[in-house]
């Protein structure tokens, strides 16, 4: 109950929060910045204060700076970027996802990505890498990270509110909330996934090889 009382509007160490972990989880996915964002959103759901707005926009901007760090990152340390996060078999996986859903959504991607389990990290640096439009990409990432903060920030609120006399107890609800969304959205991806590669492996199947003929009807 302390700690969360001791992140309100008016604490240097909650606007060190909002900015430090989105933009530390872009590099490092193992920093719970989701958690951060909606434990503020929690410990400040009984104020009505307009710095509230503040508060959300550092988040926003914390998103934004770490994933135009990836971008970075990706596009002057590409080779290095490649053995350190895209070495290993799962990897290499993700990054062949990334950069093929990249080619074929583009700017929604950079968007949705965000809510991915795993997708963040391995898109903005694929980005980076395969350099691309960087006014796109800054575009992009901009409207993701307003959305992100928005929509975890309103979650802890709203888990705070249901939960007055017991903080906690909102803050594990709107946690089980974002992992749901989360869980749903992997789910969703996965099946698109899985379906896209039936069909191309059925239109693989069904187109002749290289350098064969067809052959003549028989009359």
């Amino acid at each position: 109950m302390s700690a969360l009382a001791s992140l309100q509007v008016d604490s240097l160490l909650s606007y060190a929060i909002a900015i430090l972990f989105p933009a530390l989880d872009a590099i490092l996915p193992l920093v719970p910045s989701e958690t951060a964002v909606i434990t503020l959103g929690v410990a400040t759901a009984g104020s009505a204060d307009p710095r509230i707005a503040l508060l959300v926009a550092f988040c926003a901007a914390g998103a934004f700076l770490g994933d135009n760090l990836c971008y970075l990152l990706g596009r002057r340390f590409a080779p290095w970027i490649e053995r350190r996060f895209f070495r290993s078999e799962k990897g290499a996986k993700r990054r062949a996802w990334a950069v093929r859903s990249l080619d074929r959504y583009g700017m929604p991607l950079i968007v949705v990505c965000r809510f991915i389990p795993g997708g963040r990290t391995a898109v903005m640096l694929s980005c980076g890498i395969v350099r691309y439009d960087r006014r796109r990409f800054i575009i992009a990432t901009a409207i993701a990270g307003v959305i992100w903060a928005s929509y975890s920030f309103f979650i802890g609120r709203l888990g705070g509110k249901a939960f007055e006399d017991k903080p906690w107890a909102g803050l594990l609800l709107a946690l089980g909330g974002t992992l749901a969304v989360s869980g749903l959205i992997e789910l969703v991806r996965r099946i698109r996934s899985r379906r896209a590669q039936r069909q191309a492996d059925a239109q693989e199947h069904t187109e002749p090889s290289p350098g064969s003929t067809p052959k003549a009807p028989v009359s």
